[in-house]
């Protein structure tokens, strides 16, 4: 006879009760197995264009840096002699600098609630993310991270970067910018606020000239190139919607 039946019915509902439990633990490991399968998206490798000290874009794919937070691009700090200089600006510059020709390989981690990938993003073996963090050029992003607060710290105790003078923490920046309400994620104070807009990286600039030049984020010295909203540059979703609006490509 079967082994089970021959213990009655009591003993044949207890094993059948711990099969049952035993396959849902089975199951259990099988989902959370997929569900952290789900993160571990293939890399995204490639030419990188600067858009923030924070923020890359590899073939249309706006990737944030994940962990970390830089300055925005209209952000202002105080330098060790107490002189304001546009610390955005600075630090996508030693982002762009930095990252050169080569083409990066950016490791996503995670979807933010837009839909735009956060990555650790190297060039080689290099961590760039942790790289931007402890030259001084951004801090940890401890609300979501705290991978790179060592790195922190060292720029800190040597003074580099953002840590030779004064700076306003980018998360409290962009909330002051909303008079203290709305969401404090990297770039969330720019127009690119709506998801659609999370794509738009043409930036429309406005020269002394008074020229309206478009830039595309693989022109020269992308990274160098402000926006200043109250002067009326903006931001740009494609060259059509640019030129359509009277802005024009940098002559060669």
């Amino acid at each position: 006879m079967d082994k089970v039946s021959d213990l009655g019915p009591a003993a044949v509902w207890v094993g059948n009760l711990a099969m049952s439990q035993q396959g849902l633990v089975g199951w259990g490991l099988v989902l959370i197995l997929f569900l952290g399968s789900a993160f571990a998206a293939d890399p995204i490798n490639g030419r990188a264009f600067v858009t923030d000290g924070d923020t890359v874009v590899i073939r249309n794919t706006r990737i944030y840096l994940h962990g970390i937070d830089a300055p925005e691009s209209a952000q202002v700090c105080e330098d060790a002699n107490n002189q304001e200089y546009q610390c955005g600006q600075a630090a996508a510059i030693a982002l762009s600098d930095h990252i050169g020709e080569a083409n990066i390989s950016c490791e996503p981690r995670d979807t933010d609630r837009y839909g735009r990938t956060v990555a650790v993003c190297r060039k080689e073996a290099e961590d760039l993310n942790a790289w931007m963090v402890m030259q001084g050029h951004a801090i940890a992003f401890r609300r979501y991270s705290a991978d790179y607060i060592g790195q922190e710290r060292e720029a800190r105790t040597r003074k580099r970067g953002l840590w030779a003078g004064t700076f306003e923490d980018p998360s409290d920046w962009r909330r002051r910018r909303r008079g203290g309400q709305g969401e404090t994620l990297p770039g969330a104070e720019m127009p690119r606020a709506t998801q659609e807009a999370m794509t738009c990286t043409i930036k429309g600039n406005i020269a002394r000239s008074g020229d309206r030049i478009y830039y595309l984020p693989e022109s020269r010295d992308y990274a160098r190139v402000m926006i200043d909203e109250q002067a009326g540059e903006r931001m740009f979703c494609s060259e059509a919607e640019a030129q359509a609006a009277g802005w024009r490509a940098p002559r060669q």
